[in-house]
Parts: structure tokens; C-alpha cells; sequence
């Protein structure tokens, strides 16, 4: 019950449905009371403020400062394990298998896979319960691709009990232990995932994947036009805020939190 809680809080407050909900009061106020100039007023915030959070200069300004705090892993330390994080997904067997990882969920996977071509002696470890009315856990559909990708199942461990970022570093703790480990997930997410698992005593070494900030050139209409991609970085952003805020609240970051520390 609190899971689902804080799911429907946090979508809530996410740019789009937290704008709409802003312009339909607007709207309530300009159609059925007295205070038209105050509906007026917060239609055209909330309209302003969703121009905004859809273009790009805004959009990765607000994503960079979470992006950029891990840099893409390259290093050649040895590495027992490599933990991938779950992340959207659903199941239909008729799809091609990387097609059922939805969202940051096939990036993960993909960049969890190249780690382990250059540490095969490693174990993958995929995360992440099941959802609604799957078959299968999210663990399991991840676990499916990376055999498509040439993973043998010997190297594969799946943990289809947790929900949320909280409890996979729990269950991560049971089987890494003090072992050398990658994690992986979207760059976005991991300052929020690092902290979750040093606070459960453990030491990974980031390994961010799905980066979507961009610092390369772009056209002047991708730059200027407002479009769902940007709006998508904007939501990113701010989820993850909310998360390392919720955290903080929480007491569940360690006290030493920053990078390579």
C-alpha cells in the first residue's frame, strides 16, 4: 500500500500531470467563480512553465548536474559481479526479447552486457519484481535479453523480489557481499542508487548508462522547438529529485554520499 502511495505521489508531482492539474483549476476559476484574474494568472504559468520544461536548454540543465557525476566505466579493476537495476517492462512472447525492457530499462541492460564482455568471468545480476499481471519479473525479462545477447545462463543471477532501489541493494548485500561490483543503471539514477546501497554497507563502482543530456551539437529547431524528449529529460530530472529529497527525509543516504568516496 505504501509502495503504490509513493509511486501515485511521485507521478503526480512530475511536470505534466502537476501542470494540467494547474491549468484545470485555472480553468475552474475562470469558468465558475469570481476569481477570473487568478485563473488567468495560473493558466499562463503552467503553460509557460511547460514551454519551458520542454525545450532543451532547460530540460538537460536541469539533467546534467545528476548525469554528469559518473562517468561512463572503462576502468580495469576485476570485477566479481555486475548488478543491473530494473526499470520498465513488460512480457510478450511474440516481441523480439529486447523489446519487452521499456524505457531506461534496455539501455541498462545493453551497457550490463558490454561490461560483462570485458569481465566474463563475472556474474550478471538482474533486479526487479514483477509487475501488474506479468508472467515474469522484471529480473527475469532482463535476464531473458541478455541471454539473447549472448549471455549464458550459467552467468546469470536473477533477484525478482524487490520493488524498489531500497530493497535491491538489500538483496544485493546477500549475495555480493564485500565482492568487488559494477553497478548499472541509468546515469540519472545513480547518484540516488549509490547511496542506497553504500547505506546498505556495500562499495560499488558506478557504471551509468542510458545518459541523456546532450552536450553535442544539435540543430537549432532540436535546440529551440519544444518536444516530448525534452519534457521526458525534464520528468527524469525532477523524479530523481524527489527520490534524493524523499531519501534525504528518510535518513536512508549514508553520510559520506559523494562520488568515489
Amino acid at each position: 500500500m505504501f509502495f503504490a502511495l509513493k509511486k501515485w505521489i511521485g507521478a503526480m508531482l512530475l511536470p505534466l500531470p502537476l501542470l494540467l492539474s494547474l491549468m484545470a483549476v485555472g480553468l475552474l476559476l475562470l469558468w465558475f467563480s469570481r476569481w477570473q484574474k487568478s485563473g488567468k494568472i495560473l493558466i499562463s504559468l503552467s503553460w509557460l512553465l511547460l514551454l519551458l520544461v520542454s525545450v532543451h536548454p532547460v530540460a538537460d540543465r536541469l539533467l546534467l548536474p545528476l548525469e554528469r557525476q559518473y562517468a561512463t566505466w572503462n576502468g580495469s579493476e576485476p570485477m566479481d559481479y555486475i548488478v543491473v537495476l530494473g526499470g520498465g517492462y513488460t512480457y510478450n512472447p511474440d516481441w523480439a526479447p529486447g523489446s519487452n525492457l521499456l524505457g531506461n530499462s534496455l539501455p541498462r541492460v545493453t551497457e550490463g552486457v558490454r561490461q560483462w564482455r570485458r569481465y566474463p568471468q563475472a556474474k550478471m545480476i538482474f533486479t526487479g519484481a514483477a509487475a501488474g499481471y506479468n508472467r515474469y519479473s522484471n529480473a527475469a525479462v532482463a535476464a531473458k535479453v541478455a541471454e539473447s545477447l549472448g549471455v549464458p545462463a550459467s552467468a546469470i543471477i536473477t533477484l525478482d523480489q524487490p520493488h524498489d532501489t531500497g530493497e535491491e541493494a538489500q538483496a544485493v548485500r546477500h549475495i555480493v557481499g564485500q565482492h568487488p561490483f559494477l553497478l548499472v543503471s541509468s546515469a540519472n539514477h545513480l547518484p540516488r542508487a549509490m547511496r542506497f546501497f553504500r547505506a546498505a554497507g556495500l562499495n560499488p563502482q558506478a557504471a551509468p548508462a542510458n545518459q541523456l543530456a546532450i552536450r553535442s551539437p544539435l540543430s537549432l529547431w532540436d535546440r529551440v522547438l519544444p518536444s516530448p524528449m525534452w519534457l521526458s529529460h525534464s520528468e527524469r530530472a525532477i523524479y530523481e529529485t524527489l527520490g534524493l529529497i524523499w531519501q534525504r527525509i528518510r535518513g536512508t543516504a549514508p553520510d559520506s554520499d559523494q562520488p568515489g568516496q
